[in-house]
């Protein structure tokens, strides 16, 4: 490439002319001034840096899994849980690059057609719609629209969770209740392109609520008689390598996020970077919980339920409030967009007019995060369910397909690299990624998560007011009740089931009696 042309042009050694990806003037910088306002908005609020896009990464991907990650060693033991993280961080990785590639593509081939794309927010299901057709567009669709409904009714259930360990005075519906109005505030925001003070204050958030739990666990030591017994069953084994799957599978937003960007052909190793610095806060923090807790993580999906209050746990819970509030805005953006493009408003200028029409999209997360209030294994489920196909399958297949002729591979804007084997190794990356994930991720980690899920189901119950809050407190009188003993011989674990205590074994004169009656009869 020799020079650039304001209008995105790139003339080549050959005097073909092919076209920078991205190489306009964004409509926000055209009406620019160098006012004090001005330059305070575009600190805060204008974002398309390649750093903007790491914070934004990073921030997205661990969010609320942070502390359901402790839950998920309980299930798949030490040494499990650490491959399982740093394997599916490396395969999230690998997928990123391959949508941010087919992203380049895409848009390279439109705005070689003159396409403009200032006001307009490319998503993966157009992306899918241009390489392979609409067959393609209408599965991608389909998929990414219910994992990031899930994802944003996960927030929701997340916030319930956490402010609960605060303030008990309400339970967890309706805080849930409460928090849904709150983050229905998102339909303010415009863009990823607006999220630049959010993904870095997100980011600051999780840091310090990892570390807390590392420290914290490491001070409060091992309690007595502590137990790590996982993996014990094949269920609870999957159930955390989904749980896991999902972690390290949040770049539903890829598209939207590069979009955002100024250049973004830099983004290809911005998810790697950003994955390498979220094993850093994972890792300590779900091994430290684990080695504290042990077993107990099995009926605390939530971390923070175990370590004791104190202003530092306080700090945490409100920050991961926050952090929530902000990933929620990232997960629902997305179908912001689309449900805009459906009814004709994504190209409306007006920010008022954009936020009322997205208020129908909060409604049924909103309700859905009532329905299913199931922290922990609810991931799992949608790790399985959605993540596999959403962000591991569905763009290693499109990439395989996409350059599956000669002539598309000699075409190819940007070509793999040599370390990966150029086209060959590509391709078998791809082929491993797609079998591991349908038969491990997708196959068993199916079965488990959903075998768990329903599980909750039937223990709790839809709708269920508290899930996983301790039970109330004996009331006066209690040993006055008919059980042996009195209530306080009915223990009543986490998991919501309560186990009554062993009938009395009977007298020899009931043996009798039954007996001799018994023995009438057949006379």
């Amino acid at each position: 490439m020799a020079s650039e042309a304001n209008g995105g042009v790139v003339a080549n050694e050959k005097g073909a002319e092919t076209v920078g990806v991205g190489r306009y003037v964004e409509m926000e910088q055209d009406q620019e001034s160098n006012t004090v306002k001005s330059r305070l908005s575009g600190l805060l609020w204008h974002g398309g840096s390649a750093y903007d896009a790491w914070f934004s990464c990073a921030s997205n991907q661990v969010a609320q899994v942070l502390l359901t990650l402790p839950y998920s060693f309980s299930q798949l033991g030490m040494l499990s849980g650490i491959l399982f993280q740093l394997f599916y961080g490396l395969m999230g990785s690998w997928t990123a690059y391959l949508i941010s590639i087919l992203y380049v593509e895409y848009r390279t081939r439109k705005e070689r057609e003159k396409a403009d794309f200032r006001n307009h927010v490319i998503q993966w299901f157009e992306v899918l719609d241009g390489l392979l057709g609409r067959h393609w567009r209408n599965v991608g669709l389909a998929f990414n629209c219910t994992f990031l409904l899930f994802g944003s009714v996960i927030q929701l259930i997340a916030c319930a969770s956490n402010i609960y360990y605060i303030n008990d005075k309400l339970d967890k519906r309706t805080w849930t209740y409460i928090f849904g109005a709150c983050c229905a505030t998102t339909v303010f925001i415009p863009s990823f392109h607006n999220y630049r003070i959010w993904s870095f204050l997100g980011l600051v958030m999780t840091t310090y609520t990892a570390w807390y739990l590392a420290v914290a666990s490491l001070i409060h030591g091992q309690v007595d008689g502590v137990k790590h017994s996982g993996p014990t069953k094949m269920v609870l084994y999957f159930t955390g390598a989904t749980n896991i799957l999902y972690t390290f599978g949040g770049h539903a937003v890829t598209v939207e996020i590069m979009h955002a960007m100024w250049r973004p052909q830099k983004f290809k190793a911005i998810y790697l970077m950003a994955t390498l610095y979220v094993l850093t806060l994972t890792l300590p923090s779900a091994a430290s919980v684990y080695w504290a807790f042990g077993d107990q993580l099995l009926t605390h999906s939530n971390a923070l339920a175990l370590l004791p209050r104190t202003p530092f746990r306080d700090a945490a819970v409100v920050l991961m409030l926050v952090h929530q509030f902000i990933t929620f805005g990232f997960a629902c953006t997305p179908l912001y967009f689309v449900w805009e493009k459906l009814i004709g408003l994504h190209d409306c200028r007006s920010l008022c007019k954009r936020a009322a029409a997205r208020l129908p999209v909060v409604v049924p997360i909103w309700f859905l995060a009532i329905i299913f209030p199931f922290f922990g294994p609810i991931n799992s489920a949608v790790g399985s369910l959605l993540v596999s196909f959403t962000v591991y399958i569905i763009p290693a297949l499109a990439h395989m397909i996409t350059f599956r002729s000669a002539t598309a591979r000699e075409n190819a804007v940007e070509p793999p690299p040599r370390l990966v084997g150029r086209w060959t190794g590509t391709y078998m990356i791809n082929a491993f990624v797609v079998a591991w994930v349908l038969v491990v991720g997708f196959g068993f980690g199916g079965w488990a998560s959903m075998t768990n899920f329903v599980r909750q189901i039937d223990t709790f119950g839809l709708f269920t007011k508290c899930y996983q809050c301790p039970p109330p407190p004996l009331p006066p009188g209690a040993a006055l009740l008919p059980f042996p003993g009195g209530l306080a011989n009915i223990t009543m674990p986490f998991n919501g089931t309560a186990e009554l205590p062993p009938a009395p074994a009977p007298s020899p004169a009931h043996f009798f009696r039954h007996h001799h009656r018994h023995h009438s009869h057949r006379l």
